[in-house]
C-alpha cells in the first residue's frame, strides 16, 4: 500500500482527507498547529497548548465512526459562560494533552477511539507564533491577524524556535508521495516548510512532491496569482525544483459565485500551462470545483481520485 503524507491545515486539508480515506492508501496527515483564533486560540492561551482546531477537523474527516460522533466533536457550546463557542473536540484534545503532556500521544489515543483511517500528527509540540512580513515592511504577528490583515505578504516565518516532531520527520522519510494543500498558502501550507529539519527531510525524500492548488485567490496571500505563482512561492522555502506535480481546478466558476467572491477581493486561480511546463512540472487539471453554501470548494472524491490515479499509474 502506497504511503501518502499530506501537509497542511484549515478546512482544505480536511476536505482532501475526506476523499483520500475512501481509497486503499496509507495516509499520514501532518497538521499545522499555529492557529491562534476562535476556540483554539483561547484554549492555547489558557492551557499553554498548541492549537487543536485543525486537528479536530482532521479527526472528523478521517474518522470511520457514526455521524453522531462527528456532531459531538464539532458541537460548539452556545452559552453565557466561559464555554461559549468552544468546540467539544477542542476541549477533548486539550484535556488529553493535559493528561499525557504530549499532543502526538493524545491523537494516537483518540484515533483508536474514533477508528481513524491513517495517522494524524501535529507538526510540532511547541507553540508556534507565525509572523508575516508584508511588502511594505510591516510585521504582522499571529495566524488570525495575518488572515484578517489582507496585506500583500513578502515572506513568513516563526517568531520563536519551532521543532518538528521526530514522528513527522520519519513519516516524510517513508513517504511514496508528499502532498501540500489544499489550503491557504502562507498560513496553512508554508508553515510546514519553515523548520530546517523538515526542509532537509523533504529534500532527501525520494517521494514525489505534489501541490493541490486552491481554486480561488485569497486577499493578501495570493492576489492575482496564477497556479505557477503559488508553486514558485512554495519552492522558495525549499528548492527551485521542489514541486514535481500540481493538481489544479479547470472547471469554470459560475459568474454569480465569482461576483460574490469579488466582495472579498478574490478571483479564480487560473492555470498558466506554458509557465508550469517551463518549470518542468507535471500538470494534472480536472473539473474539481464544487459549490457548497455559495462557497467554492474542491470535490473531495474527484480530488482524491486524481491523486490516487497519479500514484498508482505506471511510472
Amino acid at each position: 500500500m502506497k504511503k501518502v503524507v499530506v501537509l497542511g491545515g484549515g478546512t482544505g486539508l480536511s476536505t482532501l482527507l475526506r476523499g483520500l480515506k475512501l481509497f486503499p492508501i496509507d495516509i499520514t496527515a501532518i497538521v499545522t498547529v499555529a492557529d491562534d483564533g476562535s476556540s483554539s486560540g483561547v484554549l492555547r492561551k489558557e492551557f499553554n497548548t498548541p492549537a487543536v482546531g485543525d486537528l479536530r477537523n482532521v479527526l472528523v474527516s478521517l474518522s470511520e465512526v457514526e455521524p453522531l460522533v462527528e456532531q459531538l466533536l464539532q458541537y460548539r457550546f452556545n452559552t453565557n459562560s466561559d464555554l461559549n463557542n468552544h468546540a467539544m473536540g477542542n476541549l477533548l484534545l486539550t484535556a488529553l494533552f493535559n493528561i499525557t503532556g504530549n499532543l502526538t500521544k493524545s491523537l494516537e489515543s483518540l484515533s483508536k477511539i474514533l477508528n481513524i483511517k491513517g495517522r494524524i500528527l501535529p507538526f510540532t509540540e511547541d507553540l508556534p507564533v507565525l509572523q508575516a512580513i508584508t511588502k511594505d515592511g510591516e510585521i504582522i504577528e499571529g495566524e488570525s491577524n495575518i488572515t484578517k490583515a489582507g496585506k500583500e505578504i513578502d515572506y513568513i516565518k516563526y517568531k520563536n524556535e519551532v521543532k518538528a516532531t521526530p514522528e513527522v520527520l520519519k513519516a516524510i522519510k517513508k513517504a511514496d508521495l508528499v502532498i501540500l494543500g489544499i489550503g491557504s498558502l502562507y498560513t496553512s501550507i508554508i508553515p510546514n516548510l519553515l523548520e530546517p529539519n523538515v526542509v532537509e527531510a523533504l529534500k532527501k525524500s525520494k517521494a514525489k512532491k505534489m501541490y493541490v492548488c486552491n481554486a480561488m485567490t485569497e486577499h493578501g496571500e495570493t492576489d492575482g496569482f496564477y497556479v505557477s505563482d503559488c508553486v514558485k512561492q512554495i519552492n522558495k522555502y525549499v528548492s527551485d525544483n521542489f514541486i514535481d506535480v500540481v493538481i489544479a481546478n479547470s472547471k469554470l466558476i459560475d459568474k454569480s459565485i465569482q461576483e460574490l467572491y469579488l466582495e472579498e477581493q478574490s478571483t479564480p486561480i487560473l492555470i498558466d500551462e506554458e509557465e508550469i511546463s517551463k518549470m518542468g512540472i507535471e500538470l494534472i487539471k480536472e473539473d474539481l470545483a464544487t459549490i457548497v453554501n455559495n462557497q467554492v470548494r474542491h470535490d473531495p472524491v474527484k480530488t482524491a481520485l486524481a491523486i490516487f490515479t497519479y500514484i498508482t499509474k505506471d511510472k
